[in-house]
């Protein structure tokens, strides 16, 4: 296999990570919170938490690394349309996701605290839970525009 090969299993792998772990949390996440469980959502929540720095985080370093090296060897210059427009996109996913984590985190605590005490959820849980669902959306649809453009490739000038 040649080294740009190989860079773009590791590309294509870490974008199937990106999308196919956000997708997954995203479902469990909300599958768990349907249930008002605070000793369920405590668990989920933390897995979720856990997910995301293991998989989530290792290939959101992967994915620009292995993009510009990728890029490099193959001879596209990082000026091109749909590179700019693809690394436009993903920090705009990082502008939402960052933030996530953050509330994701207070979300498995807030949980955990209700679960100990044996309460229901409380306000600020279900607030942090309406910005984490609304953050989900422009991130995800973002995504997918970066596979648009990575499997297209459209003649875009900048």
């Amino acid at each position: 296999m040649t080294l740009a090969g190989l860079l773009l299993v590791v590309h294509v792998i870490g974008a199937a990570v990106l999308l196919g772990t956000g997708a997954g949390i995203a479902f469990f996440m909300l599958m768990a919170v349907q249930t008002r469980d605070a000793r369920l959502i405590a668990h989920v929540s933390g897995t979720v938490v856990l997910a995301d720095f293991l998989f989530t985080a290792t290939a959101a370093v992967a994915q620009p690394v292995s993009g510009v090296l990728l890029a490099l060897e193959t001879g596209w210059p990082l000026s091109e349309g749909w590179i700019l427009a693809s690394l436009g996109l993903y920090v705009f996913i990082g502008l939402f996701w960052l933030p996530v984590v953050r509330i994701q985190i207070r979300l498995r605590d807030l949980a955990r605290e209700a679960s100990a005490a044996g309460t229901d959820l409380s306000e600020r849980f279900w607030s942090l839970y309406r910005i984490w669902f609304a953050c989900g959306f422009p991130a995800f649809f973002a995504i997918l525009g970066i596979f648009w453009l990575m499997l297209n490739k459209p003649d875009i000038g900048f």
